[in-house]
């Protein structure tokens, strides 16, 4: 019993620590826009996550090459969707749009299309429950993009940025679902390295043709430790201490933690970035937690 509660306190503190680190994906994203063009801020995060993660995942790459040869395909979308182009997006809507909004709307509208892919790819069920609650999701997201205006809603009048968000969002809920059909001959380490290699891989040409057409990036302290924070805090640790957390508590309550993310990631905007948290900010996140929420009660139960 004493052993399972300490299980139980490990992965709660592993989920919140995950949370707390990959808010800070969003701080550096919008603080970092003078610094670095947006494609090579994403290729040196995934290339140092690479390098990192090559020694722990190269035996099991090496055992498990057929199945990784044979799945070529699919790690390749999977790559693309996760890798390559929903943090690169994610950078780009920063050069418009509010680290606040970025972690507002890229967080909490990304469950919503993956739940839809899943009942439309994977045809799992959407029961009463589920359903009112992605409804409120919806909601709460058309709130945040509309600003609270109903004249901006109606005529779409949405930011550059949040648009950016919307699309990192939806290839983040591409890869979610991409990911419950992982092969079961890859192991979870082997997968996010051939993930992340694939990804750095696909985004070099964006790179160079990047790296041609802006001014030379000037390196320094803050920048490099930047990088360092996303390439080895946000991708290598907090995918482990994760998976860690998946361990002692299970998938289905672990992913709950999740929804920390804006929350933390808002705390950094106000505090490191000076940002403002409007109502507006509160009345859409207030509806898409809500939502969250009750597309999670069954799920609860069964666990």
């Amino acid at each position: 019993m004493q052993s399972t509660s300490k299980n139980t306190y490990i992965g709660i503190s592993l989920a919140v620590l995950a949370a707390i680190i990959w808010s800070g994906n969003f701080i550096i994203a919008r603080g970092v826009i003078a610094r670095i063009p947006p494609i090579s801020l994403a290729f040196y995060r995934w290339l140092l996550a690479t390098v990192v993660i090559l020694p722990f995942a190269i035996g099991k790459f090496r055992t498990e090459w057929s199945v990784v040869r044979k799945s070529w395909w699919y790690l390749f979308w999977a790559a693309l969707t996760g890798i390559t182009l929903f943090n690169t997006f994610v950078y780009i809507g920063a050069h418009y749009t509010s680290a606040i909004n970025l972690a507002l709307i890229g967080t909490t509208s990304s469950p919503i299309i993956a739940t839809i892919m899943a009942r439309i790819f994977l045809k799992e069920k959407i029961g009463p429950l589920k359903l009112l609650g992605l409804m409120l999701c919806l909601c709460g997201v058309l709130y945040l993009l509309s600003n609270g205006s109903m004249a901006n809603l109606m005529k779409l009048k949405f930011s550059t940025g949040d648009l950016w968000v919307l699309a990192a969002a939806f290839c983040f809920a591409v890869y979610n679902t991409l990911v419950k059909k992982k092969p079961k001959g890859i192991s979870p380490i082997n997968f996010l390295f051939v993930a992340f290699l694939l990804g750095t891989l696909l985004l070099l040409p964006f790179f160079l043709w990047e790296m041609n057409r802006t001014e030379k990036i000037i390196w320094d302290r803050e920048l490099f430790l930047a990088i360092i924070y996303l390439g080895v805090g946000a991708s290598v640790i907090c995918f482990w201490i994760w998976n860690i957390a998946i361990g002692k508590l299970g998938a289905a309550r672990t992913i709950l933690f999740g929804n920390l993310i804006p929350i933390f990631g808002i705390l950094g905007a106000v505090i490191f970035l000076g940002e403002k948290f409007t109502v507006n900010h509160v009345i859409g996140m207030s509806l898409v937690f809500v939502g969250i929420m009750l597309a999670n009660v069954r799920l609860r139960r069964e666990h």
